[in-house]
């Protein structure tokens, strides 16, 4: 009698449907094909062997979703595409607030230098501003940034100044948390911080809650950076205007909440 291998043994397993892998899970496949190895109706598996539980089986709030979260967390609210959306979200809606930190380190790199081997330099709205930008080339990543760029750069005057000063990677905690921001994978940027809006900033002395929505960037610029895979801040209930992270598995058509951008 032969015994058969460990890869035997997987082709014989019978084969998920699709409908029973959860949706969020399916997003996440298609939009980071090159880090993503297989998913089942459980888990998601990396291409290094990492294996990622879709649910811990936790009941979470919002605050336990942010400092622990599982994949089914981080999928959990649809985020509202589209340079239509006319604000402010509803109460704690956050969508892509929530990360995974181990996907994100998996997928960017599990440090700093890891993630620092795979970022280039691009050039940022050149025929207005001689700025760059550091981004990851991971996905494509860097190669989406120089077209939102030149988007940008068509822009009526009116318009390109809310995009200026830009600040990209940064391997930070955010304030206030122990979490690891997204500028640290080189996959946001921040744009038109003296006319941007922030919960943080807003919060008054002794005043207890999320201070009210405020926003000053045109939608036509939120409009640009969604077409290639970015969410933008402005959509939080947590508010961060200035804000834009590539998040494409929120932006797939299974899992985009509104009017696809």
């Amino acid at each position: 009698m032969h015994l058969l291998t460990a890869a035997a043994v997987w082709l014989l397993l019978p084969v998920p449907s699709q409908d029973s892998i959860p949706a969020g899970l399916r997003c996440l496949e298609a939009a980071y094909p090159d880090a993503v190895a297989r998913i089942s109706a459980t888990s998601l598996t990396l291409v290094d062997g990492t294996v990622i539980p879709w649910d811990d089986g936790a009941e979470k709030d919002l605050a336990a979703r942010l400092a622990a979260p599982d994949l089914e967390d981080q999928m959990a609210t649809p985020y509202p595409a589209g340079a239509t959306w006319a604000g402010p979200p509803g109460p704690g809606a956050d969508p892509g607030r929530v990360r995974h930190d181990g996907f994100f380190r998996g997928v960017y790199g599990a440090n700093r230098r890891a993630v620092a081997a795979k970022l280039v330099t691009v050039p940022w709205m050149p025929k207005t501003t001689k700025k760059k930008v550091r981004v990851t080339t991971v996905g494509g990543v860097h190669d989406r940034v120089l077209a939102i760029s030149r988007e940008l750069d068509r822009l009526p005057k009116t318009l390109r100044r809310y995009a200026m000063e830009p600040s990209s990677f940064n391997w930070r905690t955010i304030k206030g948390t122990d979490r690891l921001s997204a500028h640290s994978f080189g996959i946001a940027i921040d744009v038109g911080v003296k006319d941007s809006n922030y919960w943080r900033w807003d919060l008054r002395k002794g005043v207890v809650g999320i201070p009210e929505w405020r926003n000053r960037i045109p939608m036509e610029i939120v409009g640009i950076f969604e077409r290639h895979g970015f969410i933008w801040g402005g959509k939080w209930s947590h508010y961060d205007t200035m804000h834009f992270e590539y998040r494409p598995e929120l932006l797939h058509p299974l899992c985009v909440g509104g009017a696809t951008p």
